[in-house]
């Protein structure tokens, strides 16, 4: 199973203080050991929402919406992709992240092609397929 780990915002993140050495170094070990027990497929930080964007779309049409945006609980500071057997395991691997002072995570099961059922046509499964393919390639 497929998660996304969603690393939330706070008011460092927000202000674009960078991550001391220390837990740089901590990250790095975590993040070391999920790669060499396969679960980590990806991470990365994000740069705070002072320098992104938001696209609101209605009527046919995007409206965009430049940062900064006010801290709240769904604004993301990084995150993680990774894959294990269950959810369980997933939480038993970021229980260990080293984070500390109120920081949080969200943890999401990413869709699988299977879960799309029937509406998932086979032209539409081949098309993920090469598009899977093709990203691999980068």
């Amino acid at each position: 199973m497929k998660f996304m780990v969603i690393v939330k915002a706070n008011r460092e993140s927000e202000a674009g203080v960078m991550p001391s050495t220390e837990l740089l170094t901590a990250m790095g070990k975590f993040n070391e050991e999920m790669v060499k027990a396969g679960v980590m497929q990806a991470g990365e930080g994000l740069h705070p929402t002072a320098k992104g964007a938001r696209i609101k779309y209605a009527g046919g049409q995007g409206t965009v919406t430049r940062g900064p945006f006010t801290l709240s609980g769904d604004l993301v500071a990084g995150f993680w992709m990774i894959e294990t057997e269950s959810l369980d395991e997933a939480l038993d691997w970021m229980k260990r992240a080293p984070f500390d002072g109120g920081s949080e995570v969200e943890i999401r099961q990413v869709f699988a092609v299977e879960d799309f059922g029937e509406a998932l046509t086979p032209e539409l499964r081949e098309q993920e397929e090469r598009l899977r393919a093709q990203t691999a390639k980068k």
